[in-house]
């Protein structure tokens, strides 16, 4: 009698260990997981706002009347930013309309200034 009540306890102690151990193991692999989407998004991310950069500064280079030594493309997330100095105010209007225009460009910030070179 005793042992089938040793047994009982036995059997309830390692069912707690066995929940305990799964619940633990469940809890680090939605850690692990959480921890690694961010960083993969973050380094897509990253990508396409290089392309899209790239994709704006390859279109004032094709442009006629920009002289685009002096400026500078920042994109995030669809939003370009123009930084840098032009010759005239008129090359500062253009950018921003071709800016504008390249495909995934959401909004421009176009913070150039006229500088004479």
């Amino acid at each position: 009698m005793k042992s089938v009540g040793f047994l009982k306890t036995l059997g309830s102690v390692v069912a707690m260990v066995v929940a305990c151990n799964v619940y633990a193991q469940a809890s680090d692999a939605e850690a692990s997981g959480a921890m690694a989407a961010p960083a993969a998004s973050a380094k897509t991310a990253k990508k396409a706002n290089s392309q899209l950069g790239r994709k704006v500064r390859g279109a004032l280079a094709k442009a006629q009347g920009i002289d685009v030594s002096n400026i500078a493309v920042r994109a995030r997330g669809g939003a370009v930013t123009l930084t840098g100095s032009v010759p005239d105010q008129g090359q500062i209007d253009k950018a921003g309309d071709v800016a504008k225009g390249v495909a995934g460009v959401t909004s421009v910030s176009n913070k150039l200034s006229v500088e004479q070179q």
